[in-house]
């Protein structure tokens, strides 16, 4: 769990700060405040931040302990925007990844991200989501159809596909990166 100021004192100091340089802590501030003071990440994640004063723009890093995927660590930028609650937050997987629901280029089919975000939801959600995706990867609704399409039909080729990637191996001419956690 990360240790952060409440948010009432955030804010006032926030306030503060604004009064003196005549900027305000925006609403999307608030709630990303809010989202990280109730955080509760698992052992399996870490959060990084370049800036500790900066919670809308921030890094988590991803060590599966189940699954296909267990004993990879995958990195994710996250871009909270300003229209934050209203808007899902920005998510890119910075780790190149055969990954089903992740494209070779970052991009993430995760429902929440897209058309199923509603502001009740939460930074606790997406990390949750993004665990699940790497325990149940979804071969249904693919961003990269190869990976998809072996995961539906072979599944021993599948997480040997996936073992190959994480060692740093190469998959239909893709070369991947050595991404096991250390």
């Amino acid at each position: 769990m990360i240790k952060l100021f409440s948010l009432k004192q955030q804010k006032q100091e926030a306030e503060a700060a604004g009064q003196a340089s005549g900027s305000r802590t925006s609403a999307a501030q608030l709630r990303a405040t809010k989202d990280h003071n109730e955080l509760q990440v698992p052992s399996s994640c870490k959060l990084e931040f370049d800036d500790p004063d900066d919670l809308m723009n921030f890094r988590l890093i991803l060590r599966p302990t189940e699954g296909f995927y267990r004993g990879g660590r995958f990195q994710f930028t996250f871009n909270v925007g300003r229209n934050y609650p209203h808007e899902p937050p920005k998510v890119h997987c910075d780790t190149k990844i055969y990954h089903p629901n992740i494209d070779l280029e970052g991009a993430i089919c995760l429902n929440i991200l897209r058309e199923d975000w509603k502001p009740v939801l939460n930074l606790q959600s997406v990390i949750y989501g993004l665990m699940f995706l790497f325990l149940e990867p979804n071969d249904s609704d693919p961003l990269n159809k190869d990976a998809a399409q072996v995961m539906h039909s072979d599944r021993s080729q599948f997480e040997r596909n996936v073992r190959r990637a994480m060692q740093g191996g190469s998959i239909g001419g893709e070369t991947f990166e050595y991404c096991m956690d250390k």
